[in-house]
């Protein structure tokens, strides 16, 4: 297992073609999206590019998911998909949360997602995320949606998946604002609670302060 801690990389794939080169050609990035939200799941994404350079240019718009806008993320989300050579997405509820804690649950995310790849990957890109339980090659990334296109494509997909699903859960739940502020500890959200209460979809382990 290779850790890597610090450093900048101006190539994206320059972590990808150290795996390709060393005979990994299914290098799966992973990263997840809602960690830090008050209500809902929390969504991993594994993505699996094919191992050739020129993918780079393919998916020339695709960056840290943080750092596009949200009409950028749901344009390009479809063209990763389309262009990878696996993609899985996972959740885990807020029970799950709750009874793990959060950076349990991520992996179980993350597990699930990974299950849901076909192929299968022969080695990891993580946005610092280690899996000692795991036999893969692995590469854990400090800011690695920044500094990986497979980890950025991850990232893409897990936040547009998590999206899609709180504004679905918003009709389900009316009255806090889940399609507007997707479950984070908004302004706006910490007002419905104090409201309304907390609802099912709300994370009992996390503090909360109207």
């Amino acid at each position: 297992m290779i850790f890597e801690t610090e450093g900048r990389q101006a190539d994206r794939l320059a972590f990808e073609r150290c795996l390709w080169e060393g005979g990994w050609r299914r290098v799966a990035g992973l990263d997840e999206a809602g960690r830090g939200a008050l209500a809902g799941p929390v969504c991993a994404a594994a993505v699996i590019l094919p191992s050739d350079p020129a993918i780079a240019e393919a998916l020339s718009g695709v960056r840290d998911s943080k750092q596009m806008t949200a009409a950028e993320r749901e344009a390009w989300a479809p063209r990763i998909r389309a262009a990878a050579l696996a993609w899985g997405v996972g959740f885990a509820s807020a029970e799950e949360i709750d009874s793990l804690g959060i950076v349990a649950a991520t992996k179980r995310a993350a597990g699930r997602a990974l299950e849901a790849l076909s192929p299968p990957p022969d080695a990891l890109l993580t946005d610092y995320l280690i899996f000692p339980e795991s036999e893969l090659p692995q590469i854990a990334l400090v800011k690695g949606d920044r500094r990986s296109l497979s980890v950025a494509a991850a990232s893409v997909l897990a936040k547009t998946a998590r999206d899609t699903l709180m504004r679905q859960l918003d009709a389900q739940y009316p009255g806090y604002g889940l399609a507007q502020h997707k479950g984070y500890g908004t302004p706006a959200h910490r007002s419905a609670l104090a409201r309304l209460g907390l609802s099912p979809l709300h994370r009992r382990s996390f503090a909360f302060r109207p």
